[in-house]
């Protein structure tokens, strides 16, 4: 019995060690499986790294990309209002380093080292903030200090106003009514207050507070001073390391552009940072001026603290249409406080008429162009977001800053759509705009853009550059099957009432022309579609503005008769033109007009020209072309006129 529990007690032993050791083989087998295909995927990178072939990785869908872009854009704009008092002075910074580096660049032009041109340049343009700072806040003590001397005057404007308005007339009695509102309010509110104890009422109870000591009162003095000191300071050490830094920080966003395309990301850096820099020079140049010229006018006229309104008008121009009028308002409003009468009042706002239409009309297109690269509405939304997001300084920053975005998305092939939402360029082409105006059935705009562009090219210029390539874009969806017949057809007629509607240019033709030249007649038919027909009906008004008689046919129109004054025929396409219909379709017209000379005008082929088939005498793609094989033709001989002949006759 103890011979046989001992082997029984070895077997179990041995089965236990043999589970042991082949779960032990089974985890480095494991192992090894896992080393393996470790390293296979090590040597497949490693491969498609050599091979320069492209690592796919996982793509998000349209719906997911645009919700990541839309949360993204959410979250940038908050990290931006949440730390404004970060950014603001970065903003500000940067934007005086695009108006202070022209200025170094001409002292390092005359062999000025980079460090001290670039501590004289921000020194001296802040100790001049200051100056500028220091002077304003004695100019606005005076006239604070000076303010209840024109109380007088104020009242005496008041009651010519009332005087003005009819005495006791309705102006009179809305003042009185607001009074007695005001009255009641006040009284409602302050009865309860008043009350004696006597009824149980609270007792009204004042606390005084103790004389504040020294360190108070230099806490309530310093205390407002600090966080505007502490932005000067901020923006001074700013724009100090990015003018020393500038080559550095451009290297650093080229590597961040795109390195791989230096010379493309170079020149888009140069040319956006030179372009900014002149405008906003520029713009600080022109706007200091019209400081100038306000303070020196108002200083004349005789309103107080004209260097105080001659500052804020400079610096008010800075904000889109409304900065000029705003900083008008407000010496107007004191003179009119200052000067018994109405004189210096009058003078004031004439001075501001004058001037603002001189600067923005006359000089500011002369200094830096037409437009700031900014479309109207931008501007104005732009202003809108920036002063949310930063109060005042954001509206003083929003155009430049605006700008700078606009400029980023012009150069950086990602931003593209910042330049197509903010910037002044047509978002359309010309040829989609005219297409996408047929689609809407408004021939009206359409014609208003087609004489626009008629002021400065002709016909056959407008044609060729703008019709014609919109009826290949309609081409184009037709194909894809976006665009049904009906829509093609609707289009069609938007194109005859545009033709209709546009300038007639025969007479001048047929002066051109020479006193005894004969111009053949010429039939234009639709080889298939609508928008055969189309292109038919742009093509015959070409013709007819050259003063060539010509008529068209959609069609269906293949089988009717062709009058004997037809002497050439010409047949349209936009649709796709296979050389089987083509054949079959020439066929059709020789049998109809024998005699008849034909052209064949395949308007979808945009390189070179269609070949030639049989039966045809040119094949053309363009407006142009067809008007000068038209042309090329030979002149009609009326005893060569041809019977015309119905469809099946033999």
């Amino acid at each position: 019995m103890l011979i046989r529990a001992i082997a029984g007690r070895a077997r179990i032993n041995i089965a236990a060690f043999n589970v042991a050791v082949d779960r032990n083989a089974g985890l480095e087998r494991c192992a090894c499986r896992r080393e393996a295909i470790a390293q296979c995927a090590r040597e497949r990178c490693s491969v498609m790294l050599r091979s320069g072939d492209p690592i796919k990785l996982p793509v998000l869908g349209n719906g997911q990309d645009r919700l990541v872009t839309f949360f993204a854009a959410i979250a940038i704009v908050t990290v931006i209002y949440l730390g404004r008092d970060v950014f603001v002075p970065i903003a500000v910074a940067i934007l005086l380093s695009f108006v202070l580096a022209p200025v170094i660049m001409v002292l390092r032009r005359i062999r000025i080292p980079r460090t001290a041109s670039v501590v004289a340049v921000v020194l001296v343009t802040f100790l001049g903030l200051m100056a500028l700072g220091g002077v304003l806040a004695l100019q606005v003590t005076d006239l604070v200090a000076e303010l209840p001397q024109y109380r007088m005057n104020m009242r005496d404007k008041i009651k010519s106003l009332k005087e003005a308005a009819g005495g006791s007339g309705t102006f009179e009695r809305t003042m009185d009514l607001v009074q007695d509102l005001s009255r009641e309010i006040d009284g409602a509110e302050a009865g309860p207050g008043l009350a004696g104890g006597a009824e149980g009422r609270p007792v009204l109870v004042e606390v005084r507070q103790p004389p504040a000591g020294t360190l108070e009162t230099l806490s309530a003095v310093v205390g407002p001073l600090l966080h505007p000191l502490a932005t000067f300071g901020i923006v001074f050490i700013f724009v100090l390391f990015i003018l020393l830094q500038r080559e550095d920080l451009r290297n650093r966003f080229v590597r961040l552009a795109g390195a791989h395309d230096l010379q493309r990301t170079t020149a888009a850096l140069d040319d956006a940072g030179s372009r900014l820099s002149r405008f906003f020079l520029a713009q600080v140049a022109l706007n200091a001026a019209f400081g100038v010229v306000i303070g020196l006018g108002l200083w004349a006229i005789g309103v107080p603290s004209p260097f105080l309104w001659g500052l804020a008008a400079a610096v008010l121009r800075f904000v889109p249409y409304i900065g000029a009028a705003i900083a008008a308002a407000l010496p107007i409003g004191l003179a009119l406080a200052v000067d018994p009468g109405w004189t210096m009042v009058l003078s004031t706002a004439a001075l501001f008429l004058v001037v603002e239409p001189v600067v923005g009309h006359v000089i500011e297109p002369l200094l830096y162009g037409r437009s700031t690269g900014l479309s109207p509405v931008a501007v104005i939304a732009a202003a809108t977001f920036w002063t949310w997001l930063w109060g005042p300084v954001g509206l003083l920053l929003s155009t430049p800053l605006t700008l700078c975005l606009v400029v980023l998305g012009r150069h950086v092939e990602s931003l593209e759509f910042l330049d197509v939402a903010l910037g002044d360029k047509p978002p359309l082409s010309a040829s989609e705009l005219l297409y996408q105006r047929l689609l809407a059935g408004d021939p009206l705009e359409a014609a208003a853009a087609a004489e626009e562009h008629l002021k400065q090219n002709s016909f056959a210029d407008y044609s060729d550059g703008v019709a014609l390539p919109a009826l290949r874009l309609a081409q184009r969806d037709a194909a894809r099957g976006v665009l049904d017949e009906a829509r093609q057809t609707r289009l069609k007629e938007t194109l005859a009432e545009l033709l209709d509607d546009l300038p007639d240019e025969a007479g001048e033709a047929d002066a051109a022309q020479s006193p005894g030249a004969a111009a053949p007649h010429v039939l234009v038919v639709a080889a298939r579609s609508p928008l055969d027909e189309a292109a038919a009906l742009l093509f015959a008004h070409r013709l007819r503005q050259s003063g060539t008689p010509c008529e068209t046919r959609p069609r269906s129109g293949l089988g009717r008769p062709v009058g004997e004054e037809v002497s050439l025929l010409v047949l349209s396409y936009l649709s796709p033109a296979t050389p089987a219909h083509r054949r079959y379709t020439i066929r059709r017209l020789k049998r109809d007009a024998p005699g008849r000379r034909v052209i064949v005008a395949d308007w979808g082929t945009q390189d070179g020209q269609p070949e030639r088939l049989e039966g045809e005498d040119a094949a053309v793609a363009s407006i142009a072309a067809a008007a000068a094989a038209v042309e090329a033709q030979p002149a009609p001989s009326t005893s060569s006129a041809v019977a015309p002949l119905r469809a099946g006759a033999a």
